[in-house]
């Protein structure tokens, strides 16, 4: 197999991932509520049971408030994973990212992903 038809098929699985990725407020059903959403923001409040997953998404920029502990690990669209333990109160950013988040703790968790919109005018 050349290189070119190596990349090819990497960039086409890349592609195929990314079309198929969807919103969040989508797929975690009813973990996730819009609490707002105007021109320049969207606000999901997200429940998650202990071992419950939200399902591959896709976020724009966005910031996370985390309003209760908890662990998870994230798998991103390349199939790597990364571990993740927040205290309450924790806030943190995220460029545009397509990944799954899966609650590994043994208690509900609860934050608000805050996603930007467009710059105002």
């Amino acid at each position: 197999m050349t290189r070119f038809q190596l990349l090819a098929i990497c960039l086409t699985a890349t592609l195929a991932t990314n079309a198929f990725a969807q919103d969040m407020a989508a797929t975690a059903g009813d973990k996730a509520r819009v609490v707002l959403d105007n021109a320049r923001v969207r606000v999901i409040e997200l429940n998650m049971p202990p071992g419950s997953s939200t399902g591959v998404h896709s976020h724009g920029d966005n910031l996370v408030v985390f309003l209760t502990g908890g662990s998870a690990v994230q798998t991103m669209a390349d199939g790597t994973t990364k571990t993740i333990e927040r205290k309450p109160g924790e806030v943190s950013w995220s460029d545009p990212v397509t990944h799954d988040t899966k609650n590994t703790g043994k208690s509900a968790t609860r934050t608000l992903v805050i996603e930007l919109k467009d710059a105002a005018p």
